[in-house]
């Protein structure tokens, strides 16, 4: 098991080979615990997780919660698409991909689509550096853990034309003989 140093950031990357419209990766799942003191480290149950910037707090299925042997330690009131429920809460030990522990971290009961069984939300997330990038129709997504600069994309590299800019009252490019802002400048 990897302990968080702070002082040394630890990330992992996915990539898929085209674009795509859902994040997945490896989470793996214990009942908390002290990795400072818990010695040997548990088994952890791997379980496919889905990345959502749009969720305050990450989630779990009812096959984690008995494949865990989790136990509620209250209820919640919680606001999906669906509306609002109560919910029970958990505290579970989570790991990503790069065996990284978050070791007592509250997550809910909920139903996600397909064979997905956990939901990483911004409670982890916000945890550190997160960026996608769909570059030759191929997305990749990393996250470094924890969070050691801000990334800018307008600072990092400024926008250079490759080609010359037409004026609006030059000829058209195309060849037709109209101006640019007649024909394909609208």
């Amino acid at each position: 098991m990897q302990q968080l140093d702070r002082n040394r950031p630890v990330s992992f990357t996915v990539s898929h080979n085209g674009v795509a419209n859902v994040l997945h990766s490896d989470a793996y799942i214990w009942e908390a615990f002290d990795p400072k003191t818990t010695v040997p480290p548990p088994v952890l149950k791997k379980f496919t997780a889905t990345w959502d910037t749009g969720a305050t707090n990450s989630v779990i299925t009812q096959k984690v919660i008995d494949e865990c042997g989790l136990k509620p330690i209250g209820m919640t009131q919680v606001n999906t698409a669906n509306g609002s429920m109560t919910t029970p809460v958990f505290l579970a030990s989570v790991f990503l991909p790069t065996r990284v522990c978050i070791p007592q971290l509250r997550v809910t009961q909920g139903n996600l689509l397909g064979n997905e069984q956990v939901l990483i939300g911004m409670d982890i997330i916000g945890k550190g550096d997160f960026a996608i990038t769909n570059k030759d129709g191929k997305t990749v997504f990393s996250f470094r853990m924890p969070s050691c600069e801000c990334i800018d994309f307008v600072k990092l590299k400024p926008f250079v034309r490759t080609t010359p800019k037409i004026g609006r009252n030059a000829q058209c490019p195309c060849g037709s003989g109209k101006k640019y802002k007649n024909c394909h400048g609208k």
